[in-house]
């Protein structure tokens, strides 16, 4: 065997083992939301502007490419791709930091026995992280396609917002609402998927004996699932999250949040429902499929596990 099969052969531990995961994650994120942009285009359009955009998700499309071209539909491409790339490192690589070291404190047994809890601790706080390197890019996707003359690009909106609004009232406004949207979104994701993907393989059979396209199927399957659970549960903070990002105001953060809440009621807040359901279920899909498979490209398949055998 060469050195470099050595090398090879060897399977990445500590920090080299995190960085894939980090890796594998800011690439599954990225790609997945940067690919489904006209769809979270015409989803904010509906929740921004509902007395313009009411006649279902196929209509709206048709509405924006017919007002303003196709290209329209790529508004905040760049944001999008960049702050859910950054994302997903954070996220998918403090996951499985977080659910080792709760492993690692509790032991085997005890972690085995409180699995679901550990699931969404670790996934709250990988997001939290998470989401103090989105909600700028977020807040400026936000503005470009609510406002599509504001800017020509992710460096010129945030440049401007930055300098008009501040740091903490031009990026830092949806700060609230977009940990009340991602954290039980992620932390929904994150058990519903573990939960699934654990049914499915009891019912398949051992993991190891599975081939890869049967491991990704179930990756997938389950992350369609998780998707569209965790899109029904951060649903209004999504809504609010756009409302509020849309443009300048006076105020606490939280006045407005509670203000809006109020002028738009419950249905309001369900407002887009259908297409998020869409986009959610899709591209959690995709991640979950995406990201085993760059594991194992990486050789990254040290992940902790602790479901029950």
């Amino acid at each position: 065997m060469t050195s470099i099969q050595t090398q090879a052969a060897v399977a990445p531990t500590g920090a080299a083992l995190y960085a894939r995961f980090a890796l594998a994650g800011a690439i599954c994120c990225g790609v997945t939301h940067g690919a489904l942009t006209p769809v979270d285009v015409v989803k904010t359009r509906i929740q921004l502007e509902p007395t313009v955009y009411n006649k279902g998700m196929g209509a709206a499309f048709r509405q924006v490419v017919k007002a303003e071209g196709a290209g329209a539909l790529m508004t905040g491409f760049g944001p999008t791709f960049a702050g859910y790339f950054l994302q997903g490192a954070f996220k998918f690589g403090g996951y499985e930091f977080w659910k080792k070291t709760f492993i690692d404190t509790l032991g085997m047994e005890t972690a085995q026995n409180n699995r679901t809890a550990i699931y969404l601790v670790s996934s709250g706080i990988a997001e939290f992280f998470a989401d103090v390197a989105l909600c700028p890019l977020e807040a400026t996707r936000i503005r470009l396609v609510s406002q599509p003359t504001f800017a020509n690009g992710l460096v010129g909106g945030f440049s401007r917002i930055l300098k008009e609004d501040g740091l903490i009232r031009g990026f830092y406004s949806g700060f609230g609402p977009i940990l009340l949207k991602q954290i039980p979104y992620t932390m929904a994701k994150f058990v519903v998927f573990e939960r699934v993907s654990e049914a499915f393989l009891e019912a398949a059979g051992p993991k190891e004996n599975l081939s890869g396209a049967t491991l990704t199927s179930i990756n997938l399957g389950s992350g369609l699932i998780a998707g569209m659970t965790a899109a029904v549960v951060s649903q209004p903070a999504d809504t609010l999250l756009s409302k509020i990002n849309k443009a300048s105001g006076t105020g606490s953060i939280t006045s407005r949040l509670v203000g809006l809440a109020g002028e738009l009621g419950v249905r309001g807040l369900f407002l887009g429902l259908g297409p998020r359901i869409v986009m959610v279920g899709t591209l959690t899909a995709f991640q979950f499929a995406i990201y085993g498979d760059i594991k194992k490209a990486l050789g990254a398949a040290g992940g902790a596990e602790i479901a029950k055998k």
